[in-house]
């Protein structure tokens, strides 16, 4: 990758993260980062930029570029840097994911955790050499994708998501795709296709979240579901759609606002679901993320026990991701905790709601278990509270339908379900029941037309 000044801007904007590191200045100790990136999946050294994405300037001379490469062959095994170049006034070093891990310097062995280079421990170096027999399924080209099978709105979406304010074009795809480490040699590793594809039932089919509502406490039955056969921030969105559909919520008015309090703290689930993308082995065909809600407990499973390396006694203390790039990624839109404390913060989160801890097991696959709040059950609701929370399940249906007509008159029934968590067939259920009461109504055809809310029916 030849890097022009217009690729380093986007580099650099992109900020800190697995596959990129800013140095304010050259220093010896230089060897920590170089060792880091060749132990993970390679990326990108810019001496003369602050850890704030500032560029205070760096200037490449002879010595500094005999030194960083004396420093490089003096790891052990030595490690051979791609390039050291000057580009503007940052220098570049582009070190490749290294094919004899771990890699130690003088002053240990290094790895990458988020943005951070973080010394290994002897169970994390014993890890990675059980590791260089193996090869990431995320990390592998995806067959037959192509830069023409990336999602332009996708793209837009994770920028958005991660504080960009960079003004993107076409022309910086691949930059910015190399940059976030999912292409490779003009390839686009199945990482950027879980993230990235228009069409991901195209190349990876089961990479799918199966939502589902049962009645009791077993699957016995089903009253909703949804299959999302889509990206992974999709899936991560919708699932919590479904869950604050499906869950009981109150309401506590505090000061002059009203408060919404749901029976399991969103944030727990929340740090549960993107665990299960995460942390999920996307080489298991035939298996499913699965979100599961009975009256009693939501599961949430995902397929892939612990990750290699982590253990019942280690689990929740140490952190190993079966995926760092698709976990880097989900970290730079503020999905992901660093340093691998979700665990502890689920658990931190049901103690604060004064709820069970959650269940954690694992064989081949992963569990997590959050036990609803008894006095939420739905047991509990009878006669005239049974029918107003229906009431309020179907003014809060409205106003989500409402709310995004409001923003988008030509939405899909498709993209109002997506938004939602309600399935397809509900949607239509609520927008006829809305045009009888004249809440809204449609101009033109069923493909090219759109809605229109009735006077007097908007919401703020």
């Amino acid at each position: 990758m030849n890097i022009k000044p217009e690729e380093l801007k986007l580099l650099i904007a992109e900020g800190e993260g697995l596959t990129v590191e800013f140095k304010e200045k050259y220093t010896s100790r230089i060897g920590s980062d170089i060792a880091a990136m060749s132990n993970g999946r390679g990326g990108f050294i810019l001496l003369g930029v602050t850890d704030k994405g500032q560029v205070v300037g760096e200037k490449l001379s002879n010595q500094m570029k005999a030194d960083i490469v004396s420093i490089a062959r003096n790891c052990d095994p030595p490690i051979s840097i791609k390039k050291i170049l000057q580009v503007d006034n940052v220098v570049i070093l582009e070190i490749t994911e290294g094919e004899e891990k771990p890699y130690s310097c003088s002053s240990g062995y290094f790895r990458r955790l988020d943005a951070v280079t973080q010394k290994m421990t002897q169970k994390e170096v014993r890890m990675i050499f059980r590791e260089t027999t193996d090869i990431f399924f995320e990390s592998l080209p995806c067959k037959y994708f192509t830069l023409n099978d990336i999602s332009w709105k996708k793209i837009k979406v994770f920028l958005k998501e991660s504080g960009s304010s960079i003004k993107f074009t076409r022309k910086k795809l691949y930059p910015l795709l190399s940059s976030l480490g999912i292409a490779r040699n003009d390839k686009i590793t199945n990482a950027g296709a879980l993230m990235f594809a228009g069409e991901i039932n195209r190349f990876i089919p089961y990479s799918e979240t199966i939502l589902g509502a049962f009645k009791g406490t077993n699957r016995t039955h089903i009253y909703d579901r949804m299959d999302i056969r889509d990206d992974l921030l999709t899936q991560l969105n919708t699932a919590m759609a479904f869950l604050k559909k499906h869950l009981n919520v109150r309401s506590e008015i505090h000061e002059l606002s009203r408060q919404d309090i749901y029976e399991i703290p969103l944030e727990a689930l929340r740090e549960a679901l993107v665990n299960a993308l995460v942390h999920r082995d996307y080489s298991m065909k035939g298996t499913s993320v699965y979100v599961s809600i009975f009256n009693d407990r939501v599961d949430i499973v995902n397929p892939g026990g612990y990750p290699a390396g982590i253990t019942k006694a280690n689990f929740g203390k140490e952190s190993v991701r079966r995926n760092p790039v698709i976990a880097d990624i989900f970290h730079r839109m503020g999905k992901v905790e660093r340093m691998g404390t979700g665990i502890e913060r689920m658990r931190v989160l049901m103690r604060q709601a004064k709820l069970k801890e959650p269940e954690f097991s694992s064989d081949s696959f992963f569990h997590a278990v959050f036990r609803r709040d008894p006095s939420y059950t739905l047991k509990s609701l009878r006669g005239k509270t049974r029918e107003k929370t229906r009431e309020k399940t179907r003014e809060k249906t409205r106003d989500k339908i409402l709310s995004a007509v409001r923003r988008n008159p030509e939405v899909t029934i498709e993209e109002l379900s997506q938004m939602t968590g309600i399935t397809s067939k509900g949607i239509e259920w609520n927008l006829k029941k809305m045009k009888r009461g004249k809440i809204i109504k449609r101009k033109g055809s069923a493909k090219g037309g759109h809605w229109e809310i009735v006077r007097g029916a908007d919401i703020e």
